[in-house]
């Protein structure tokens, strides 16, 4: 549902890994008019493909497995289980981007890619905006240590069975936002998966 927005200011307050932009705006009301000035800090972020790879001839996904600043104070550690995923270049189809982050991350090529969803992981702070996939995969040759040097990436492929994957799900092993929503995704999704792709 759109309502007015009046943008009173707009300015970078920092430019460097992110771009932090500070907003001076009002925006409309459920009751009508518009609220009173109000400031937000925005985290300016582009768009995200991030994919699941499944094998449905071993019934088994990839994970891979990186550091994360973010997480930097979990008691678990800053090394977080994802989904591969990657950042789109101006004009780069969405899709491209996850066939291109797949190889880079995991050296994976894509067979089929079924969409999942589009959202917005913290809306109250980034623009950022994840197109959420899972691929068709044979992950035979699946593992290893990948990335790319020159972005200082540094990824673990984990191959594991879906049924692994799932209690690792539920007992906290997995804790990110892209792996929680593909994996929940596949256990509703996974014999349609298997009768359209196959199970070998």
């Amino acid at each position: 549902m759109t309502r007015p927005v009046d943008i009173l200011e707009q300015s970078v307050a920092y430019q460097g890994f992110f771009t932090l932009e500070r907003y001076r705006l009002r925006h409309g009301l459920f009751s009508g008019g518009l609220s009173g000035e109000i400031v937000r800090e925005l985290f300016r972020r582009g768009r995200v493909a991030a994919v699941l790879p499944y094998d449905p001839a071993r019934d088994a996904v990839v994970l891979v497995e990186q550091f994360r600043i973010g997480a930097l104070e979990a008691a678990t550690g800053a090394w977080l289980l994802e989904t591969v995923a990657g950042y789109a270049e101006p004009n780069e189809a969405i899709e491209a981007v996850a066939h291109r982050e797949a190889e880079e991350e995991a050296d994976l090529a894509l067979q089929d890619l079924w969409r999942i969803c589009d959202y917005y992981p913290t809306p109250g702070a980034s623009s950022e905006l994840v197109s959420l996939f899972c691929a068709r995969v044979d992950a035979g040759e699946g593992g290893g240590i990948h990335g790319l040097d020159d972005e200082g990436e540094d990824i673990r492929v984990h191959v594991l069975p879906f049924d692994e994957a799932m209690d690792m799900l539920d007992n906290g092993m997995i804790n990110s936002a892209m792996p929680i929503i593909a994996l929940q995704w596949l256990a509703l999704n996974r014999e349609r998966l298997l009768d359209l792709w196959g199970n070998g």
